[in-house]
């Protein structure tokens, strides 16, 4: 389960922005914090006989690569069955900082949800919180609601670790990454560079200004 306390504060959020009317119902529904109501609904789902593709990542700074990714593991559920749910984890800003690093994630949890949720293809969204320190992930959600198809990015995961997803899923689907030229690392890279530049221009015309004043004196 999430942590308690960011759980909690998730949830607080998302009532903030429906009582202001910033966020629709329907997208707010489509957010589940609660593992066990998640469990719940999907069972309902399949009940009916509906196939469960899951994924699950960062989804910092939401870009063109990750909704044609999304798009695409929805669609691998939909060529088997016309009756296809995806259910999307985000991990959480914790979780981010374990393995990406202090700086991390640029966008706040509450907001990738919401922009998950909005994705075209995403019917349910959720938040993944068990990373320990080490940035190793324990598979919680995976175990319990145990999907048909669970769809990862080419490089995400390393061998070990699709050797145990496996184990919770009834198969495993690798898709190479969608965007060549765009990445969530490539747009902080370029916004350090452009800033890195204005930076420069400032100091430079910082200096120039000094020194025309000590001419001018």
């Amino acid at each position: 389960m999430p942590l308690i306390t960011e759980l909690e504060s998730l949830e607080d959020e998302i009532a903030s922005l429906l009582s202001k009317g910033l966020i629709e119902a329907e997208v707010a529904d489509r957010i589940v914090l609660d593992y066990n109501k998640l469990v719940t609904f999907i069972s309902a789902y399949r009940s009916l006989g509906y196939t469960l593709v899951m994924t699950i990542g960062s989804f910092d700074l939401l870009h063109p690569g990750h909704a044609r990714y999304l798009v695409k593991a929805k669609k691998q559920g939909l060529e088997k069955n016309r009756k296809t749910i995806l259910v999307v984890g985000a991990d959480s800003d914790l979780a981010i900082k374990r393995y990406k690093g202090p700086h991390r994630p640029i966008i706040q949890a509450i907001e990738r949800l919401e922009m998950l949720a909005v994705q075209r293809g995403v019917d349910y969204v959720t938040i993944i919180d068990d990373i320990d320190k080490e940035g190793q992930w324990y598979y919680g959600l995976l175990k319990m609601i145990r999907p048909d198809i669970f769809v990862a990015v080419e490089d995400s995961y390393p061998e070990e670790q699709r050797i145990e997803i496996q184990k919770f899923c009834a198969e495993l689907v690798v898709l190479p990454r969608q965007a060549q030229n765009t990445s969530s690392t490539m747009i902080i890279e370029n916004v350090i560079k452009a800033n890195s530049g204005l930076a420069l221009k400032i100091i430079r015309a910082a200096k120039a200004v000094k020194k025309s004043n000590i001419e001018g004196k």
